[in-house]
């Protein structure tokens, strides 16, 4: 067969235009998000089909996990947390059906400490200007991807925040972002909501589609705070939960009161069925905190999960208000736990070369026996702000008479000073309880 330059050219074409079509269907196409108003209700659409969001923030905790229990998104801080790229979250989000709320780290004018920058000069033209950069550079990288939803512009920039320019430099991204990604909504989360803040992003980031809310016990009210700042328009709340440390009753040495976690499974569906989901108008979803387990005052505060892994009761309620089914198998119950016969409430002080009583009351509602495993540690010293990282104190050894048993005899620590005594109860089914009380070691 005879090869003519004419037949080679058209073969290189034809070549040339089936491998443009294979590389075309192989990159990732971006799913069309946007925000609507219709009949004076907000709404998020997906695809084209409306899409509330059950979603819990997620740093490190487990994607599949989130699937199982009927999440269908998650929100970040960040692009790369340090250990899971964007795309590597994205991915595996997509792969269990779920949506992302890509967090962009966006500088904070308030000093802190871990991730993050901190002690950012907004009247900068040049520090502003290299971060939109950073930004836009994340936004190319990710703004196809199946699995995103929406971006989130920084986190509680409000937070210890003097410098309203902040919010010049968020619209600025929001625009920059609309430009090269017409498919995803843009939002920012508040550190809670009042008309001064509000009156800040209506005049200084109007380019934003929503707002996302964070808030603790305060989210009772939210209502109330949206009517006073005049906020009529789509909001989210990115973190709600437990009652935070800073919002519960503390003992005379100013150790925060934590509840267990039975109490605090209450109280998240409580908050969830009297706001979140109360608001039919302008709330699109929300993201509960934190899908993992995370050192802040003490190791059990924020997280749904211990830290070696076991869900808590809060975790079932979420399934239950997510997609309205009970769990296969419930965490166990925490009712009462006493030291000396005493609560937390009590600000108990033991003194030095005594040994005490402690005991808890749990129940399991699948009948399953229970384990219990104790603990002593010094009251944290390593205080961050706005969740900063925080660094777990060491807990005590040989304090304890027997661990495994729902009463024990604690030996006082051997120096004076503030600790906590922990109770942590398992079912062997993946479940566990967990109380804490703070107490004084006195000479």
């Amino acid at each position: 067969m005879v090869t003519t330059p004419q037949m080679m050219a058209r073969y290189l074409f034809a070549f040339s235009v089936g491998a443009l079509l294979v590389l075309s269907s192989c990159r990732p196409r971006p799913v069309h998000v946007e925000v609507r108003q219709i009949d004076g209700q907000w709404q998020l659409f997906r695809g084209g089909q409306p899409y509330y969001i059950h979603g819990a923030g997620l740093e490190f905790g487990d994607i599949d996990r989130l699937a199982e229990h009927g999440a269908n998104s998650l929100r970040t801080w960040r692009t790369d947390n340090g250990r899971d790229t964007g795309q590597e979250i994205l991915d595996r989000a997509h792969k269990n059906g779920l949506t992302v709320t890509m967090g962009l780290e966006i500088a904070r004018e308030r000093e802190g400490s871990g991730r993050g920058y901190f002690g950012f000069d907004y009247d900068d033209p040049v520090a502003v200007a290299e971060q939109l950069e950073r930004v836009r550079q994340e936004v190319l990288m990710y703004k196809d991807h199946p699995a995103l939803l929406m971006w989130g512009i920084g986190n509680e920039l409000n937070l210890g925040s003097t410098n309203p320019r902040v919010w010049d430099a968020i619209n600025d991204i929001s625009i920059m972002i609309h430009e090269l990604d017409p498919h995803h909504p843009t939002t920012t989360m508040l550190a809670g909501l009042n008309p001064a803040l509000a009156n800040d992003i209506r005049q200084r980031a109007p380019d934003l589609d929503l707002i996302a809310i964070q808030s603790y016990a305060d989210i009772v009210n939210l209502p109330r705070y949206l009517d006073e700042a005049g906020w009529d328009g789509p909001y989210i709340v990115t973190e709600w939960g437990a009652t935070g440390h800073w919002e519960v009753l503390s003992t005379p040495w100013n150790a925060p009161i934590e509840n267990t976690s039975t109490v605090k499974a209450e109280f998240y569906r409580e908050r969830y069925e009297k706001v979140i989901a109360a608001d039919t108008v302008q709330c699109l979803g929300s993201y509960v905190f934190l899908w993992g387990q995370k050192q802040e005052r003490t190791p059990t505060w924020y997280g749904l999960f211990l830290e070696s892994g076991e869900k808590t009761e809060a975790v079932d309620v979420m399934q239950t208000v997510w997609n309205g089914e009970e769990p296969a198998n419930h965490s166990p119950q925490i009712v009462s736990m006493h030291l000396d016969g005493k609560t937390a409430m009590d600000s108990i002080e033991i003194h030095l070369g005594n040994t005490y009583g402690a005991s808890v009351s749990a129940v399991d509602a699948d009948g399953d026996s229970l384990a219990y495993k104790w603990e002593i540690m010094p009251e944290s010293v390593d205080l961050g702000h706005g969740g900063d990282d925080e660094i777990k104190p060491l807990t005590l050894p040989d304090r304890f008479d027997t661990e495994n048993e729902a009463n024990v005899i604690l030996a006082a620590p051997k120096t004076p000073g503030p600790y906590r005594l922990f109770v942590y109860v398992f079912d062997g089914q993946g479940g566990a309880g967990h109380a804490n009380i703070p107490l004084l070691v006195t000479e």
